[in-house]
């Protein structure tokens, strides 16, 4: 049928042709030669069809469809045992001439009506005969991505079910065109990337039953507003994977149908069975050549464009026609009866206006029209085998059957393939190639890191032992020069004590006597070995200057890093920043697959269902920590949050916050955190598991996001008096102690100190908080300083203070504060006077709750408290806070004697 409908049931004819020739024409061959197209994976490689056999020729690219007329043969049955003895002395009323495709039909001995058909099978053709004819083009269509229809038409017991439905249990070569299409159906896909999907139904008594589930009796048809496609989302889909599987569930479907026994057929079908294949195949389009930038190669090839054909076989196998006066029905069959014939009429009608381009084409007035509107005068290919008997009896019946086919011949239909983008696909590819992209990354910064620790440590071995030589020469050269030093300085003594002995005997004799005793050569000898000694301690003195200036040489290499280290930084330079360009274009495919992650939801075809999958849901969150504006944006996160939650399902959120992928975890606490914020949702988060995940969240990751976000959601659910219980019975304190401890981030800080101070609002959790380390932890978290980490500090011990206060009044609690005994009271004091309105507010509060207890008057009064209750007293902006402070300061005994001593007046 045409691809839309009017409301009155009639459809447009704007694409729609009926055949131009009349039934005395000679038609084109039955099977028309289909190009096959190629599919990844496939037994057979095929390629895409440029033309079907009846429509014209061309690419089917930047086609709306190409033409393909309804093709129609025509099958004689044998005659059977009551014909050969009831017509033994008549002739076949029909007069077969298969090798001109044509069909006589004897009017009388001597008169003939001559009518020609697509095909013309004998009562000897083979069912393998019939299938190749009728059945296997069409089966190619659809694993190119076309809808295909098979359908049997023709009077009660000529062998429609034959045809079609045979399993061929017995003997393999009566299996019928169902069983031999699913035969090469499975031999043409790849089980890796494409799938098969099975419905069987049948039209009974205007119903539309479920074979494979009986209970399953009145199933609705739904049709598509824009594009007019009808589908029946009630129907039971099994997946198909084997031949096997498939004629089990043919077996389980024939034994639901209806039949009864007739004078036509002992076992006559009483509804028109309904076998729907869906078909759905990856195949590969686009260029796969690398983009060129620039003149360089870029690091990545662009991906091939993954496309999914999805097309549907429909083999249909009407109920057959029949005269009531012939077939003897009667009762309930005689309804049956005529609910046959109404919807076989209904369809005949339709076949008409469509074969004489009528403007109205009644397609509403039988359920059967409904389902079949795809497949005459719609987008599927479609072939019908027309079945008659020999019987001369039955000469109008036979004269029918073939009027209606001839009528079938001239319905034109406009076929399209049915493909979209397999962006599922395409993401998974280009995950794989981000992934091998960093482990390279990761490779080759490694290799570098060890070739740099290499080159390092060979430098410092050489400049050591060149530090090592150097040493030792000079030590050497310095123990040389010390020798020969000691040498002269021992011949110089020895002739200074000759001369002196000499001087002692000749005593009386002046100078120029010795000079003229030891002789004037002598003389001059000893000045020149002095001169000598002079000149070789100077050369020394030099060498050793000289060798120092080679030390410092040798050092100033490694002091200054070397020549050779100065390129090894520059090339480590380099490398970080090729690095950082690497994590760029990872960053930038990481951004590429959100983006068509995103549009994986968006519908490419007008016919698609919005598809929406949990973990795009959850990056429609990831940049609320990120975003300045978030806090204005609050309600709408939480909206979408909400959304998210309906959409994908609370429990799938929560076990995605125990994924493997980081960045899922994130997003999935975010939203969490997002759906703790409202109260409605905190109840279904606690029993469906939430605080436990979030817990376990703080108890096994490190990272600071998760531990963050983590920690605001507990903050959020720890608003809820129930809730705070169950933090503490799970060891959340603990937990959330730990994390103060651990984190410098001032948000997580500012998150832990959230969550604590609102346990500290509970007055069953006094005693227990204190014991596992709350109030230490809450003090601690002020060690960065952030205003809001001490708004919330101050918060807490506001509120625990309150707390004690109370549980003090009603006798429940005695003896000294748990704040002043954990060392809250300098920091109280300290920050009492804070600029932060909302810390002061909260401190001042503290401090008129301790105070109220005489227990606590004198560490206050000692700790300096007592000055912070007289400014409050006098100049706290609240007048509430303020005359508790002054009705503090009047009930203490503690406090009027010390501002008695003191004499302060208040």
């Amino acid at each position: 049928m045409a691809s839309s409908a009017h409301r009155n049931g009639g459809v447009p004819r704007g694409a729609l042709k009926a055949h131009p020739s009349g039934s005395s024409v000679r038609q084109s061959s039955f099977k028309s030669r289909l190009p096959t197209s190629s599919s990844p994976g496939s037994a057979v490689r095929r390629s895409s069809p440029a033309s079907l056999a009846g429509g014209g020729g061309g690419s089917f690219k930047g086609q709306d469809g190409v033409p393909g007329r309804v093709r129609v043969a025509i099958r004689l049955r044998p005659r059977n045992t009551e014909e050969m003895s009831a017509d033994a002395d008549f002739a076949d009323c029909v007069e077969l001439q298969p090798e001109l495709k044509r069909l006589k039909l004897r009017k009388n001995n001597w008169d003939a009506d001559t009518y020609e058909f697509d095909e013309v099978l004998t009562e000897y053709a083979s069912q393998k005969r019939v299938y190749e004819v009728v059945a296997k083009p069409v089966v190619e269509s659809v694993l190119d991505g076309y809808n295909g229809t098979v359908m049997a038409y023709g009077q009660t017991g000529t062998g429609k079910t034959f045809t079609l439905g045979r399993l061929g249990e017995e003997d393999t070569a009566d299996r019928g065109i169902m069983v031999r299409s699913m035969e090469d159906i499975l031999a043409n896909v790849s089980p890796d990337s494409d799938s098969i999907s099975v419905s069987y139904l049948q039209l009974y008594m205007e119903y539309i039953q479920d074979l494979l589930d009986p209970s399953n009796d009145n199933i609705p048809i739904v049709e598509d507003p824009k594009t007019g496609d009808v589908s029946l989302p009630g129907a039971t889909l099994l997946e198909i994977n084997d031949q096997q599987s498939f004629l089990e569930l043919l077996s389980i479907g024939e034994a639901h149908r209806i039949a009864a026994n007739t004078k036509l057929n002992t076992e006559s079908s009483r509804s028109h069975a309904i076998l729907m294949v869906h078909v759905k195949r990856s195949v590969t389009g686009g260029d796969d050549a690398p983009s060129i930038e620039n003149g360089n190669s870029s690091h990545f090839m662009k991906p091939s464009k993954p496309l999914v054909r999805k097309s549907k076989l429909v083999i249909v196998d009407l109920a057959g026609s029949e005269r009531i006066h012939k077939s003897g029905s009667e009762g309930h069959m005689l309804e049956e009866a005529k609910s046959i014939n109404l919807s076989l009429s209904a369809l005949g009608k339709c076949i008409n206006a469509l074969a004489e381009n009528s403007s109205h084409v009644p397609v509403r007035d039988s359920k059967l029209t409904r389902l079949l509107r795809d497949s005459f005068g719609g987008t599927a290919r479609t072939s019908l085998v027309v079945t008659i008997g020999p019987s001369p009896r039955h000469r109008g019946e036979t004269t029918s059957t073939i009027l209606f086919g001839q009528r079938a011949m001239k319905v034109e239909n406009m076929l399209k393939i049915k493909e979209e983008f397999d962006y599922k696909s395409l993401s998974r590819k280009l995950e794989i190639q981000v992934d091998k992209l960093v482990a390279e990354n990761e490779r080759l910064q490694k290799d570098f890191e060890d070739e740099v620790e290499r080159i390092n440590l060979e430098a410092q071995n050489r400049i050591s032992e060149v530090e090592r030589n150097f040493a030792d020469a000079l030590e050497k050269e310095k123990l040389k020069c010390q020798m020969e030093y000691m040498e002269s300085i021992k011949e110089l003594e020895e002739k200074m004590v000759s001369n002196q002995r000499k001087h002692n005997r000749d005593g009386f004799f002046d100078d120029k006597h010795i000079e003229e005793g030891l002789g004037f050569e002598e003389a001059s000898e000893i000045k020149r070995q002095l001169n000598d000694e002079i000149s070789r301690r100077k050369a020394l003195e030099e060498e050793v200057n000289n060798l120092k200036s080679r030390l410092a040489q040798c050092l100033q290499p490694r002091e200054n890093g070397g020549g050779e280290i100065l390129r090894l930084h520059k090339d480590l330079e380099d490398e970080v920043r090729e690095k950082k360009k690497l994590e760029e274009e990872v960053i930038m495919l990481r951004s590429q697959l959100l983006q068509m992650t995103l549009e994986t939801d968006q519908p490419r075809y007008h016919d698609r269902g919005a598809y929406r999958d949990s973990f795009n849901g959850l990056n429609s969150l990831t940049s609320q920590d990120q975003n300045p504006h978030y806090r204005s944006n609050g309600n709408r996160q939480k909206a979408s949050a909400a959304t998210l939650s309906e959409q994908v399902g609370l429990q799938k959120i929560l076990s995605l916050l125990e994924s493997d992928d980081a960045n899922v975890r994130i997003h999935a606490v975010k939203v969490v955190a997002n759906l703790a914020a409202e109260e409605v949702n905190q109840e279904r988060i606690v029993k469906a598991g939430g605080l436990t995940s979030l817990l376990m969240l703080l108890r096994r990751y490190e990272d600071e996001t998760v531990r963050r976000v983590a920690a605001g959601a507990i903050a959020n659910l720890a608003m809820n008096e129930a809730n705070q219980e169950l933090i503490m019975v799970q060891g959340g304190i603990s937990l959330l102690s730990m994390t103060a401890a651990n984190a410098e981030d001032p948000q997580t800080l500012r998150m832990v100190a959230g969550a604590i101070a609102n346990l500290c609002g509970n007055d069953k959790l006094q005693q227990k908080l204190r014991t596992e380390g709350g109030i230490r932890a809450l003090l601690g978290t002020v060690r960065c300083g952030h205003p809001d980490v001490l708004s919330q500090v101050a918060r807490g011990i506001a509120n625990f203070a309150k707390c004690e206060s109370r549980l003090a009044t009603q006798g429940i609690r005695t003896g000294k504060s748990f704040l002043i005994e954990d060392g809250a009271l300098p920091w109280i004091v300290h920050n009492a006077n804070d600029e932060a309105a909302p810390i002061r507010r909260h401190i001042e509060l503290a401090l008129c709750h301790l105070a109220q207890h005489e227990v606590n008057a004198k560490d206050m009064v000692s700790g300096g408290a007592l000055w912070e209750l007289v400014r409050i007293s006098r100049d706290c902006s609240r007048e509430d806070i303020r005359n508790l402070a002054h009705k503090t300061l009047n009930s203490s005994q503690t406090f009027r004697a010390e501002l008695r001593r003191l004499r302060v007046e208040y």
